[in-house]
C-alpha cells in the first residue's frame, strides 16, 4: 500500500519517493488518513523510529493554505536537534507542490536572528517550549491563529522538565486548535497533561510493541566483570567491521573516560554528554551524520532528539535508570525498516534487570556469553 491511498498528494508522495520513503508503517497507516480528512484531537502512541514525523507531518501540510500568510500551525519538541531535523523533514515533503513555510526556532541561537526570521510569511512553527515562550514573551510571533497544535515525543519533553512550559503554551492557544500528541510512553505527567487540554474525544492510537517497526531490532546481552567491560565492547565493535553506532552511559563521568578509552584505541569516537556547549555538540553532530565519526558515546538525556539514520548497533555500556530510556536508546538504531542490534553489556548482579525489560517491555534477550 502506498501513501496515495491514505490520501496523500502526488505532489507530496512524489517528495516522498525522492526520500525513499515508499511504504507506509503502522502509526502513519493509522494517523495520516483520520487527520487529513478530520478536524479532531489525536494521541499517537508508537515507539521512536516508527515514522512519527510524517504520520502527522503529511497531514499537517495538507491542511495549510499557503495563500494566507500567517502561522496555522504550531510543532513542539523536545530538543534542538529534534526541531531542526522535523523542519528539515516538511521542507522535503513538499519539494514538488506549493510552498509552506516553515520556521524553527530554539535555545543555542541568537532570538535575534530567529525574530527577523519570523517577520517573514510563516506557515508552521517548530518550536521548542522554552525558546517558544520567550518570543512570544516579546510578541515576535502570534500563535492565536494556529488550528493545530502538534506535540511530539511529548514523553521526552516531560522528562526534560518542560511540564509548566507546555501548560502555559496549551492555555494560550485553547479554543479552536486541534492538540495532536505522539509519544513513545504515556507516564503519568503525560495522562495530567491530557486531561486538562486535550479533549475527552480525542482518537487514542497505540501501535503494540510487536506491531512497531522496532521488530527490525536484536535485543542480546553479555554478562561479565566490570573490569573486563571495554574488552568485552572492543571485542563487539571488531565484529562489526566499519558499522555505525551509538554507545549509550548512564553517567557523564562514564561517558567521559570510555570516549577518551576508544579514542586512545584509534576508534572515530565523539562524545555527546549534558554539560557540553551547544556549539561543541553541533560539530560532534555533524561530523557523526557525515560519516566523519563512526561511533558516538552518549547520556540519555545528551542524545534526546538525534536521529541518524543507518546505525547498525546501539551498546548499552551502563543500563538506564528508568526502563522508558531503553525503548527510546534501543529505537536508535533498525530505523524505517532497517535491522539493528541493541546490546546490553551488564554484570552478573544486574541479570535480573534484563528480566524486569522482557517482561514490561514485551522483548526477548537472547544471551551471548
Amino acid at each position: 500500500m502506498g501513501f496515495s491511498s491514505l490520501g496523500v498528494s502526488k505532489e507530496i508522495e512524489k517528495g516522498l519517493l525522492e526520500m525513499g520513503i515508499v511504504t507506509p508503517t503502522k502509526i502513519q497507516e493509522a494517523a495520516i488518513p483520520v487527520l487529513t480528512t478530520q478536524r479532531i484531537d489525536f494521541i499517537g502512541q508508537a515507539q521512536t523510529g516508527t515514522g512519527k514525523t510524517a504520520a502527522f507531518g503529511l497531514p499537517l501540510l495538507s491542511k495549510i493554505d499557503p495563500s494566507k500568510d500567517w502561522i496555522q500551525a504550531l510543532v513542539l519538541a523536545p530538543t534542538r536537534e529534534l526541531g531542526q531535523q522535523i523542519a528539515r523533514q516538511l521542507f522535503k515533503f513538499t519539494k514538488y507542490s506549493d510552498k509552506v513555510f516553515t520556521e524553527a526556532v530554539y535555545g543555542g541561537e541568537k532570538i535575534d536572528i530567529q525574530i527577523s526570521r519570523l517577520n517573514r510569511p510563516t506557515h508552521i512553527v517548530v518550536a521548542t517550549p522554552g525558546r517558544l515562550l520567550d518570543l512570544l514573551n516579546k510578541k515576535a510571533l502570534d500563535i492565536s491563529k494556529i488550528e493545530t497544535l502538534v506535540l511530539d515525543e511529548a514523553d521526552e519533553m516531560l522528562s526534560l522538565g518542560f511540564k509548566e512550559d507546555l501548560s502555559r503554551i496549551l492555555k494560550k492557544t485553547q479554543g479552536k486548535r486541534n492538540v495532536w500528541l505522539f509519544s513513545a510512553t504515556i507516564p503519568k505527567e503525560l495522562d495530567e497533561i491530557i486531561n486538562s487540554y486535550v479533549s475527552p474525544d480525542a482518537l487514542r492510537i497505540n501501535i503494540d510493541k510487536e506491531d512497531a517497526v522496532n521488530t527490525g531490532i536484536e535485543h542480546h546481552y553479555v554478562t561479565g566483570d566490570d573490569n573486563n567491560k571495554l574488552d568485552t565492547l572492543t571485542q563487539f565493535l571488531k565484529s562489526q567491521g566499519k558499522n555505525r553506532g551509538i554507545i549509550f552511559s548512564r553517567t557523564k563521568a562514564v561517558a567521559k573516560v570510555l570516549a577518551k578509552q576508544l579514542a586512545s584505541k584509534n576508534y572515530e569516537v565523539g562524545l555527546l554528554e549534558g554539560d557540553m556547549h551547544q556549539k561543541d555538540r553541533d560539530k560532534v553532530m555533524r561530523a557523526f551524520k557525515n560519516k566523519n565519526l563512526r561511533l558516538l558515546v552518549a547520556t540519555d538525556v545528551a542524545a534526546r532528539g538525534i536521529d541518524v539514520s543507518n546505525l547498525a548497533f546501539v551498546v548499552h555500556y551502563q543500563l538506564p535508570d528508568q526502563v522508558d530510556y531503553y525503548t527510546h536508546r534501543s529505537g536508535r538504531t533498525a530505523r524505517a525498516g532497517k535491522k539493528g542490534i541493541s546490546l546490553v553489556l551488564i554484570n552478573n548482579k544486574e541479570v535480573n534487570r534484563i528480566w524486569e525489560l522482557e517482561k514490561t517491555l514485551g522483548i526477548k534477550f537472547l544471551r551471548i556469553k
